[in-house]
Formats: structure tokens, sequence, C-alpha cells
């Protein structure tokens, strides 16, 4: 049921309380106008949260990206968690993850006609990106996970909730999750309640519905992901779920979240063990050792299963032995809509880039929502 994996430290409380303050009073200051929030004219649309990790912003990201790339020139730009580099960095298909953290890799690795760029200062990201002779064709830019970097003003603000972790059953940092109060959820246009079970009842709707309690002028859809042909991560052999009925699976993510993943495995495959390591993680030898050794405890048949985003950080690791390697399997998630709200949500992200002063040019071309 939705929000069944909140776990409150309430002993950490007070800090809690601390913590609100700092984050209402700077909310505070940008809402007089005191901290200033920056407009351009480009279509800019941020997709974010306001709980730490989970939530699912890189598969939505790419849902924007196969949705817009066909009739846009459209940009991804990220602040690069966990990277190690500093300052702007623009993507190229050769650019090691390292450089400019594991989903704008995976970003640019599956879209590479898209511009995929790093700065952790995103007003400073988007003057490189329309200045910039590589980049200043773009005519759509997609921020990811910068709801709370209010120095941009987005001209639509998607904000991803997650069906497991509602953000009003949640608390602040560090008793919580929540970056900031769940009140900040009235600054999104657009709600996504995200990872929900296929299985969801008519009432399992109206009752998050009434618990998010969205201003009228607020739309709210629910997604769900879809799973793709499994792809081994070291060779060249695919197969899809169905084949794995007899087949013990170690689940391997660093995700965040995977417990819907783990979920909507079960039914597919023999037994699932999930081996969960926090999100971003880069995986040290010691990890390695420990995916070793629970991946030979299993029974036979056996394979490792992993995300696309995971998989980005195992490959570059030297010391996966050979065993291991010929069983990892990548399965690629794609984000889907529910309650046949595909084209309600689709028009609303196509409206938005067709009407953005920038493109007015734009308006002979074919436009979508006439066809």
């Amino acid at each position: 049921m939705e929000g069944d994996q909140i776990r409150i430290n309430k002993w950490l409380t007070p800090l809690s309380w601390l913590y609100g303050v700092g984050t209402e009073g700077r909310n505070a200051l940008f809402d007089a106008g005191i901290l200033k929030s920056r407009s351009f004219r480009i279509p800019i649309i941020n997709v974010g949260n306001i709980t730490v990790g989970g939530t699912g912003k890189t598969p939505h990201v790419e849902y924007l990206i196969r949705l817009l790339s066909p009739q846009y020139k459209v940009a991804v730009l990220s602040r690069g968690y966990k990277r190690k580099s500093k300052g702007y960095v623009l993507a190229q298909p050769e650019t090691p993850v390292e450089e400019i953290g594991d989903e704008p890799w995976q970003i640019k690795q599956k879209f590479p006609h898209v511009h995929v760029a790093v700065e952790a200062n995103r007003c400073k990201g988007i003057e490189r990106l329309l200045a910039d002779e590589a980049t200043r064709d773009t005519e759509v830019i997609l921020l990811d996970d910068a709801f709370q970097h209010r120095y941009v003003k987005p001209g639509l603000n998607i904000l991803l909730t997650e069906y497991h972790r509602l953000i009003t059953e949640d608390r602040l940092l560090p008793a919580g999750r929540l970056r900031e109060k769940a009140s900040g959820r009235y600054r999104a246009n657009t709600v996504i309640v995200t990872k929900c079970p296929r299985t969801m009842t008519p009432i399992e709707f109206r009752v998050i519905e009434k618990k998010l309690a969205l201003m009228p002028c607020q739309d709210l859809f629910f997604s769900t992901y879809a799973y793709g042909q499994m792809k081994a991560l070291f060779h060249e052999k695919e197969m899809q779920i169905h084949e794995l009925a007899a087949t013990n699976v170690l689940l391997l993510t660093g995700i965040g979240n995977p417990r819907q993943m783990e979920s909507d495995l079960k039914p597919h495959v023999h037994s699932v063990r999930s081996l969960p390591f926090p999100d971003h993680h880069f995986f040290s030898p010691e990890d390695i050792a420990d995916v070793y050794r629970a991946f030979t405890q299993m029974p036979q048949p056996r394979l490792i299963i992993t995300t696309e985003k995971d998989a980005t950080r195992l490959q570059i690791r030297p010391d996966l032995l050979h065993e291991i390697k010929e069983q990892i399997y990548v399965l690629p998630v794609e984000v889907q809509i529910m309650r046949n709200a595909t084209s309600k949500f689709n028009e609303k992200l196509f409206r938005y880039v067709h009407k953005n002063p920038k493109h007015r040019s734009l308006a002979q071309r074919k436009n979508h929502l006439k066809a």
C-alpha cells in the first residue's frame, strides 16, 4: 500500500525542526523576492523531488527525451552527483562516468543525439548551453533534480513522489527523508506519483489524491514501470523476464529504493534476493566481495539482475570475476503513465514547449497537438 516504506526516526525530530527552520527561511526569501529566481527565454522543464533519492527521476527524464527529441533539440542539465570533476562539463560519448556522474552518463549513452551537461550552478549551466557553439541549437532544457534549486524558475515544474513513500506521510531530514516540508509540492505545476503497482484500484487512486490535496491548477498523474528485454552487461546475450521462471535472482541495486522492482520480478522468477546499496553508490572491492559471496551461496540456476544506472558503475570495476561477469544482466525500465492519461500528459508538455516565445519560429512546424 502507499506509504508502506516510511520509517521515521522520531528521536531525531528536534534536529528536523531546526532543519525545517532553515529550509522555510530560504524559501521565504525566494517567495519575497529577496533571493531572485531567474527565468530564461527557452522552455525549461524541471523533473525533481522533495525526497532524498529513489523517486525515479532518470526514467522520467528519459520519458521526456523520447517524447520531445523527435521534434526539438533537447539538452539535459544535471549537477552530476558524486562526479569527480568541477564546474561545467559537456558530456561526449567517450566521457568517463566518473567525470559526469552515473545518471548523466547513462542518458548520454542511450541518447547520443541529446546534449547532456553537468553544472552545480544551474544558471551558469543554462547560460553555457545557450551560448556555446556546440549547444546553442538547444530548443528545450530538461533540468534533472533542481526542485530545490530555486535560482532558476522553470516554465514547467514536475515533482515526483514515490507511491511507497508519499511526501505527505514523510518527515523532514534527518528524522525522515524530506529535503523540505511537503507543502513545497504547491510550487509544482505537475505532480507524478511514481513506481505505482499495476494492480492499483480506483479507490487507491482516490485515497492518494485526497492525501496530496493539490490545488485545482495542478495536475496529478500516476506512473509505473514497464520492463524491457534484459541484456548481458559483459557479452551479447539477451533474454526476457518470462524466461526466468526456474531461476534464482540476485537483485543488485544502488537506486535508493528497489522495493517495487523486487515486487515486479517475484511473479516471474523462482526466487529473488535483494542486495541493495545506497543511491549512486560506487562499488568498492569489499562490495564486490559481498556480491560474489551472496551470488555463490544461491542455488543453481542463478543470475544477477541490475539496473541501467548500476551497470554504469559495475562495468568500470576491474575486480569483477569472470564467473560473476558472465551472469550480470541489465533490466531496462521505461515509464508508463497510468489511468489512460498518457495523451493528456504528453499534450501538456508539447503545449508548453510550443507556446514558449523563443520558439515562435517553430510554429510553422507540424504541430504535434494537431496531428
